[in-house]
């Protein structure tokens, strides 16, 4: 697919190329030979209205050599031609061919292919006259830019199909990070529904032995309870990431006291800090408003709680703090002791699946914790990473702040 898509944006790419060059050149040849035209015709027109010279073949040596003459008929119906020496006008055959062809036409002015000429026909003074100029050498240098026009072409073409090749390479690098990204979250959804279906299958085949002891098919219906909860738990952080991803949130945007938010997001992990002997400690600046979703801020904020308890080493301290940072933004960070983590597991943590701690993989944790706060902080216009220094492990978010004076939305 992204072969065909490489190939697709290189072909896409020469078709817009070709067509402008086309038309820068071809407009560029067609108004020169308007020019040259034009040029032509206002020679003509002012030899035919100049002053009559001595006429041809009997003109003085070393007159101007001017690349057109005039032919005039006189009242014996005989020819003359007057203007210039360029030309060997000596046989009245030649002027009579040339005169009869210009005459036969319907156009006041035309081309003369076999001669080379172009004609004029004039009204002066003294009568109707046609006057004659030759074009070799206009039509050699319009051969001469086509010339040039199809090797600038030619040039520009393979150029411009070598950039877009390289090009194509770099624009397809963020199609080509989603499609794996897309295939490694299939893979491992995949794998991650695979062994609880597993458990419940075979849980559910032995139940239908009925020699099977009473305390034993009871074990197997708490199991499919149980691989039954953590599906359903990643089904639903399955649909929250896709709700997430298409913005279906965005409804419920409004002004939110982050202050309130994280305090309230905190009563709930005392008591499960208190259990497992943690201790859960906060330093949060009062009156942070922020623009966004209420219950997105609070989950965001659930996560890294949950997050830091699941990790946290024993006997440590969680601590939470919300400040404002620099002019309009805040910070908030969570951390935790706990094992060190290297600069590729804090790049990689927040990728969806991602455990730094495989061992965890069956304690209902599947990876998406993170993935999930990390999609709503976005959507807030906000930044999130984590840092890792002196075995404490801290997970920072900055958002930007509204006012104090904004009305907080309830």
């Amino acid at each position: 697919m992204i072969r065909r898509l490489r190939i697709k944006f290189v072909c896409i790419n020469m078709a817009i190329v070709v067509l402008m060059l086309c038309l820068i050149l071809g407009t560029v040849l067609h108004f020169t030979q308007r020019n040259a035209e034009r040029e032509s015709i206002r020679m003509m027109q002012a030899a035919a209205l100049a002053p009559r010279p001595p006429e041809l073949p009997n003109a003085p040596a070393g007159r101007m050599r001017l690349p057109c003459f005039t032919v005039r008929q006189l009242p014996d119906g005989s020819l003359s031609a007057s203007g210039s020496d360029f030309f060997d006008l000596t046989g009245q055959d030649t002027l009579a061919e040339l005169y009869a062809k210009a005459s036969a036409s319907d156009a006041l002015t035309g081309i003369l292919p076999d001669h080379g000429l172009r004609y004029l026909r004039v009204g002066t003074p003294e009568g109707s006259c046609i006057v004659f100029a030759d074009i070799t050498n206009e039509q050699a240098s319009q051969r001469g830019l086509l010339r040039s026009c199809l090797l600038i072409g030619g040039a520009g073409t393979a150029g411009f199909f070598v950039i877009s090749v390289l090009l194509s390479f770099w624009a397809v690098i963020p199609v080509e990070s989603a499609w794996k990204q897309q295939r490694q979250f299939v893979s491992d959804a995949s794998h991650e529904l695979k062994t609880p279906l597993t458990v419940i299958l075979t849980n559910a085949e032995l139940l239908h032995d009925h020699s099977a002891p009473q305390a034993a098919r009871e074990q197997f219906v708490d199991n499919i309870l149980v691989m039954s909860r953590q599906m359903r738990a990643l089904i639903e952080n399955l649909l929250d990431l896709a709700r997430i991803d298409n913005g279906a949130t965005r409804q419920t945007v409004g002004t939110v006291d982050l202050s309130h938010v994280t305090a309230s997001a905190l009563l709930p992990f005392e008591p499960v800090c208190f259990e497992k002997g943690l201790t859960l400690s906060e330093r949060v600046e009062e009156g942070i408003l922020i623009r966004g979703s209420e219950a997105r801020l609070k989950q965001v904020v659930e996560i890294f709680l949950d997050n830091a308890q699941k990790y946290a080493a024993p006997q440590g301290e969680i601590a939470v703090t919300l400040k404002r940072s620099g002019k309009g933004h805040c910070l908030l960070s969570v951390a935790n002791p706990g094992e060190t983590l290297s600069p590729r597991q804090l790049r990689d943590i927040f990728k969806r699946f991602y455990r730094a701690d495989e061992a965890r993989s069956r304690d209902g944790s599947y990876g998406l914790g993170l993935s999930i706060a990390e999609a709503v902080v976005k959507q807030h216009r906000g930044r999130v990473w984590a840092e890792s220094t002196n075995g404490v492990n801290t997970f920072f978010v900055s958002f930007p702040t509204l006012p104090r004076d904004e009305t907080v939305s309830k």
